[in-house]
């Protein structure tokens, strides 16, 4: 990875603005259900003859959800203070990162379609993460929706090539936009890309590939 610039970091900044909402209900979707589980188990306690069974089947329900919230907070903390040592495999790379957009995507009226299978080799993490994220929010500020965003990956050259291709379809979204933040510009993945060592090619207003480097080995 190469030294951050003014306007990597820039972009960067730009970009996890525009990741808070997806990040935020990360972290909370696994807090949620502690709450109505302890209302119950609660009232459970408050019976003549509490039926341990359930309570300790309600406790238990609870130590799962926080041990997933624990891991949802480390999760988002590593978003925000990568280690640029961290390697991943491309499916993973992209399931995390579309899991991630799905949810804030769709709100805005665009459905991702996953069509990423096994690539052999492991790429960077982190630039992965940068590059696929901020790629996805530069195409959704590109098109106005409703529209498909297609992903797909392959192996060439010793590299991973990530395509992800924009196709229009039927409808209406009434959605007006993210009030507080600006779009993501061409330029901001120009300088993400060069700060993580990542090749960017905009082959036509519709498609874009990254391109990452593969190694032999995965050491997530």
């Amino acid at each position: 990875m190469s030294a951050p610039t003014i306007e990597a970091e820039a972009a960067r900044y730009a970009l996890l603005r525009r990741l808070a909402p997806s990040m935020r209900h990360h972290l909370v979707v696994n807090l949620q259900p502690i709450g109505m589980i302890y209302e119950v188990m609660e009232r459970r306690l408050r019976a003549p003859v509490p039926d341990l069974a359930q309570v300790h089947e309600s406790a238990s329900k609870i130590n799962g959800f926080a041990r997933a919230a624990l891991g949802s907070c480390i999760d988002v903390v590593s978003w925000l203070a990568p280690d640029p040592g961290v390697t991943t495999n491309v499916e993973d790379a992209v399931r995390e990162s579309t899991a991630l957009m799905a949810t804030s995507l769709s709100f805005r009226g665009y459905a991702l379609r996953n069509q990423v299978t096994a690539v052999p080799g492991a790429i960077s993490r982190p630039a992965v993460r940068a590059l696929l994220t901020g790629a996805l929010v530069y195409c959704s500020d590109q098109l106005p929706a409703p529209a498909e965003l297609l992903l797909s990956a392959r192996a060439e050259a010793g590299k991973a090539c990530i395509h992800i291709a924009l196709r229009p379809t039927p409808g209406q979204v009434t959605f007006k936009g993210e009030t507080g933040y600006r779009k993501l510009q061409w330029s901001d993945l120009e300088a993400l890309a060069a700060a993580e060592a990542v090749e960017l090619q905009h082959i036509d207003a519709l498609q874009l590939e990254l391109r990452l480097a593969l190694t032999a080995d995965s050491t997530c």
